[in-house]
């Protein structure tokens, strides 16, 4: 019996994971999404995995510059998390935001807790996604607790 779409959705909700925002810029174009399909691949060389949809127009610029920048949100951040994942008013996402540029001249979200400039080396197709492998080819590290999205909605840890 065939998996339906909101069956797998619901299965995979069950996987909490950290929200990032993942930014890329293609000559003077600036866009960037909320993602929380992301991950670590290699420690030498240092890379990272992360997927876009094939609409998105994130991917798009992704596709052309091959360049771009996770921001790794902290807890209270989920209102930027919600602006940068709705479909609407995609052209505003930056709006009032004073992003600084990393190495690769893609934007950091401010606030965040971790930045990660990155270098794409590789891109599956993937159903309606692209799975980006890509090379940090800058980092930096900040303070706070991490965003963490949970069968629909944010939640926050507690650490032990």
């Amino acid at each position: 019996m065939p998996v339906s779409g909101p069956e797998f959705k619901q299965a995979l909700a069950s996987w909490a994971s950290g929200v990032t925002i993942v930014t890329s810029r293609a000559d003077t174009r600036v866009q960037g999404m909320t993602v929380s399909a992301f991950s670590s691949v290699s420690l030498d060389p240092p890379l990272i995995l992360v997927c876009a949809d094939l609409q998105s127009t994130t991917h798009e610029l992704i596709q052309q510059s091959k360049m771009l920048s996770i921001s790794v949100l902290e807890q209270s951040q989920s209102a930027l998390s919600n602006r940068f994942a709705s479909k609407q008013d995609e052209h505003r996402r930056f709006e009032g935001l004073e992003c600084r540029d990393g190495a690769t001249g893609c934007p950091r979200v401010p606030g965040a807790i971790a930045w990660l400039d990155c270098r794409v080396v590789q891109a599956v197709a993937a159903g309606d996604h692209v799975l980006y492998v890509a090379e940090v080819v800058e980092l930096e590290i900040g303070r706070g607790e991490p965003l963490i999205y949970f069968r629909g909605r944010y939640a926050r840890i507690t650490p032990t």
